[in-house]
């Protein structure tokens, strides 16, 4: 016989609060585990699990000292004409790309990095 999800918190309801802090103890000593720990991972997320960041934003800082050759990478990463590429460069910090795999994001920061310019990925 299987006990469902909401069979198990109906019986926590009827529970004192030192019977669910003895259940909690037990559950930890049973499967090796820390509830406050779990409480102190998820906290920072509102207490959910943290999931691995899949999307990543490629910003630019600066164009630094070479300025043609950043305007030329952006142009063969962005596919922007000459006009677009070079008022991007001038808008630093400014978002190249967003919401990219994160070997899209390292392949474009070193792209950009090697022409010279700051870059960031967040």
């Amino acid at each position: 016989m299987s006990i469902t999800k909401d069979q198990i918190l109906e019986a926590f309801a009827e529970m004192s609060v030192m019977e669910v802090v003895e259940l909690i103890e037990a559950m930890e000593e049973k499967f090796g585990v820390s509830a406050a720990a779990a409480v102190v991972a998820g906290g920072a997320e509102g207490g959910a699990a943290a999931a691995e960041q899949t999307e990543f934003d490629v910003m630019m800082t600066s164009f630094g000292d070479n300025k043609v050759k950043v305007i030329k990478a952006l142009r063969g990463a962005t596919g922007l004409g000459l006009k677009e590429a070079k008022a991007m460069a001038e808008a630093a910090p400014v978002a190249v790309k967003e919401a990219i795999t994160k070997e899209e994001a390292e392949a474009l920061k070193t792209e950009l990095e090697e022409a010279g310019a700051s870059v960031e990925i967040k």
